[in-house]
């Protein structure tokens, strides 16, 4: 891991993160997206977040290669819910087993400390046992599963909910 290095997204990153993003849209259910990503949507969700507070995110990068993502956003968009935010971390198919999930969630994490969040949700398509233990590994318990609440590649899957306070 040494020779990679995790910064914020910047704009130039967004046609790697939708090579992998849209990977996880046309081959997996792990998103519940089912067209793939322009960069133009991707630019306007990135203009959605920043380098300070609740919603933030950040690569990891191997030279100029985005190995995989970690971001913050909006949990709902009701203002009440506004110290509620929604977390996520999508690795290049061939970046996972490597502990670029810890990495990318530990610098999220320490980005968000001391901004005002209250809790931090995952919802997790099951199965997914690499997500699910990366979630428990900073503290996130298990709150609920939606059964059978999205529909891709002509059947059902389960979302199970995590939560961290902060």
């Amino acid at each position: 891991m040494s020779d990679v290095s995790i910064r914020w997204t910047v704009e130039a990153d967004i046609p790697q993160i939708n090579e992998i993003y849209n990977h996880y849209i046309r081959e997996t259910p792990i998103t519940f997206d089912i067209d793939p990503k322009t960069d133009e949507d991707s630019a306007y969700w990135l203009q959605k977040l920043g380098t300070t507070g609740r919603h933030q995110c950040f690569v990891a990068m191997k030279g100029d290669a985005v190995l995989g993502w970690a971001c913050s956003g909006a949990y709902r968009p009701k203002a009440a819910y506004e110290t509620s935010i929604e977390v996520s971390v999508y690795l290049a198919p061939n970046a996972g087993g490597r502990g670029l999930g810890t990495a990318l969630y530990t610098r999220l994490f320490d980005a968000l400390d001391g901004e005002d969040v209250h809790r931090a949700l995952a919802g997790i398509t099951l199965p997914n046992t690499s997500s699910l233990a990366l979630h428990k590994r900073f503290g996130f318990a298990e709150v609920g599963t939606y059964s059978e609440v999205g529909r891709k590649f002509d059947r059902y899957w389960d979302v199970m909910w995590l939560e961290k306070l902060l």
